[in-house]
């Protein structure tokens, strides 16, 4: 804290070798709730210093810590498969884009207007004068981020939310995740010498450890934080919620919290490609194990079409291997969420299993079960996906209306189907945060146009986006000034 680290703590707790279970080295000591009282603390007093920074000066720390964090390539590789059992490429891929990340705020902050409305003075108007007018628009103040399971670099401690909340003028008190905390550390680091570099106040970034659960609901009710970012669990994410609604003072909470991503194949457009679909949807539930936000778990398609495309599926699916979970935790509930979907779905196919690992799976049901059964709904995160077929358009609309919030949804189809199904278009349109026309949802593009966020519960709050360009907007609040001189 402070830019100090401390050996103290209640406690300490160990992260778990994603590909055996065992305990890795060395041990992490719990924050106590007066350690987070006083993090939260430096936090506010540094918000004063931090938030009198130029954008100029908040590019060039943002830029530092890109420059900081690539350099922690190696440690950062040898540490995080452990930690997650996510594969160095990927570790090398999600690196770069925490960089990019960084580096795109850094531009736009150089780049911004400092008002983003003008009114020129009427003094002449009839029958009252109207003043100078300006809309600028303030950091809200020290923002809590909580880290994410199953991204320990661009959603975590120096991830999206991070760099958003800095490049607004927020100081971040960061709970990591408690499966990952040594490559949090190892980001931090990068952070921490950042900090010195560009002169910052040494509060403007705080790490928590804990497995806690007492610290993370404290850290939600704290009067200091002013918002908070949270990537994980519905249940997990209501629960925070649960205790920001009983502060004196209500802050924005800004939860990504889970998805299925529905695939909708237009009638007409599977046959004579159900193996290149197949191994498109196969390869896109199977990357990470299945454990991205945006994983295709619910598939829809006509009647007709679907044995045919069923048997490509199954092929694919019985050559997967199994694959690592990011946590022991992680996989048991998989498990568990696949058997629920055996009690009312039937099973296409299943992967190659081994104890440790989990294995891809692949269900089916009609239309009727789905829209009767709301434990078909839930999403089991992992390689596991829903087949529902579909008798008509008129039913698939209906389907589509009875879903819950998505981040993302995508349409299979031609030119001349998808113009002859507005309908289709339009009731997918009012359920998503993104649409996407013959593409897989996984891989998220950091950019201008990015939105990652949805109706509820794929997000909290559906006017946002926790990736792209628009995600600073979370962490600043609109100031008019009035006849200023």
């Amino acid at each position: 804290m402070n830019n100090e680290w401390s050996s103290l703590g209640e406690g300490s707790f160990n992260a778990i070798n994603a590909f055996d279970h065992t305990p890795l080295e060395p041990a992490f000591k719990n924050c106590s709730l007066e350690q987070l009282a006083q993090a939260c603390d430096v936090a506010d007093a540094a918000f004063k210093v931090y938030r009198k920074t130029t954008k100029a000066q908040r590019a060039a720390f943002l830029n530092a810590i890109a420059d900081e964090l690539a350099s922690k390539e190696d440690e950062l590789v040898a540490r995080t498969p452990l930690e997650t059992g996510l594969p160095e490429m990927r570790i090398k891929g999600e690196l770069g884009r925490t960089v990019g990340q960084l580096r795109l705020f850094a531009a736009n902050l150089e780049k911004d207007a400092e008002f983003i409305a003008e009114d020129a003075a009427m003094p002449e108007r009839q029958p009252l004068p109207r003043p100078t007018l300006k809309m600028a628009k303030i950091a809200i103040g020290p923002v809590a981020v909580f880290g994410a399971s199953n991204f320990p670099l661009a959603f975590s401690a120096a991830g999206g939310d991070t760099a958003s909340a800095l490049a607004a003028g927020c100081p971040v008190v960061y709970k990591s995740h408690s499966a990952h905390p040594g490559t949090s550390e190892i980001v931090v680091r990068a952070i921490e010498a950042a900090i010195t570099k560009c002169e910052m106040p040494k509060g403007v970034y705080q790490l928590l450890h804990s497995k806690s659960y007492d610290v993370s609901h404290e850290l939600v009710k704290n009067p200091k934080i002013q918002a908070v970012g949270f990537t994980g669990s519905f249940g997990v994410g209501m629960a925070l919620q649960d205790s920001i609604k009983q502060r004196k003072q209500q802050i924005p909470f800004y939860g990504e919290l889970g998805s299925t991503n529905p695939q909708v194949l237009l009638s007409g457009f599977v046959k004579g490609q159900e193996e290149k679909l197949a191994a498109t949807f196969i390869a896109s539930l199977n990357m990470g194990a299945g454990q991205f936000c945006t994983n295709p778990g619910l598939w829809l398609i006509a009647e007709e079409e679907a044995e045919s495309f069923k048997q490509a599926v199954a092929k694919e699916v019985e050559v997967s291997a199994p694959q690592a979970m990011l946590t022991p935790a992680i996989l048991k509930a998989y498990k568990s969420g696949c058997e629920n979907f055996a009690n009312y779905a039937t099973l296409v196919a299943s992967g190659q299993s081994e104890e440790l690992r989990c294995s891809t799976q692949v269900f089916t049901t009609s239309a009727t079960e789905f829209r009767n059964n709301k434990a078909l709904h839930e999403e089991v995160f992992g390689p596991a996906a829903l087949m529902v077929t579909y008798s008509s358009n008129d039913e698939l609309v209906a389907l589509i209306d009875e879903l819950e919030g998505q981040l993302t949804a995508t349409i299979h189809g031609s030119e001349a189907l998808v113009q002859q199904q507005a309908d289709i278009v339009d009731a997918l349109s009012y359920v998503v945060g993104r649409l996407i026309y013959n593409q897989m949802p996984t891989g998220v593009e950091v950019c201008d146009a990015m939105m990652h966020g949805g109706p509820f519960p794929s997000s909290t709050d559906v006017r946002s986006t926790s990736v792209g360009s628009q995600a600073i907007e979370r962490f600043l609040r609109p100031l008019c000034i009035q006849n200023a001189f």
